[in-house]
């Protein structure tokens, strides 16, 4: 089942629930899948890899107004925000564990014969094609810098 099908399912469901964080965080889902999808120069389909990529941004989005909401003392506000991560992350692939990182950029490095922190860049490259939507670009930046470090 496509991703729109997916979330127009769920939103049903979430109004029958009465549940409005997670209705709102569908709703917001949706509108995105929409422009997308008839974004000038659009085909009308959306790839996997763009359906990923921007529920990343969702979560990314919804953790820094979280974070904000959160030293400003506004529990009201901190609250469903961390609901609405909860309710987009069901949508993305599983991450994958810190270990599991570590291995896969660790066969990476010995692929492309990465010295140093120097060849960040290609090691960055491939890592990121590799686990896309599996891991966050912050964390695999971080592992790949320790791990040419050592």
């Amino acid at each position: 089942m496509l991703l729109f099908d997916r979330i127009n399912s769920d939103i049903k469901e979430a109004m029958k629930e009465k549940n409005k964080v997670k209705l709102e965080a569908l709703r917001a889902v949706k509108a995105e899948l929409l422009l997308l999808k008839t974004a000038e120069g659009a085909t009308g389909e959306i790839s996997g890899e763009a359906e990923i990529k921007l529920l990343q941004k969702m979560v990314k989005q919804r953790n820094d107004s979280a974070q904000i909401y959160k030293a400003q003392n506004r529990p009201e506000l901190y609250e469903p925000e961390i609901e609405q991560i909860s309710y987009l992350e069901k949508y993305l692939p599983e991450q994958i564990s810190d270990e599991e990182l570590g291995k896969l950029i660790g066969q990476i490095i010995q692929q492309t014969g990465a010295q140093g922190v120097k060849d960040m860049g290609k090691v960055m490259g491939i890592a990121s094609k590799e686990l896309a939507g599996r891991a966050d670009g912050k964390t695999i930046s971080a592992k790949v810098k320790e791990l040419l470090s050592i």
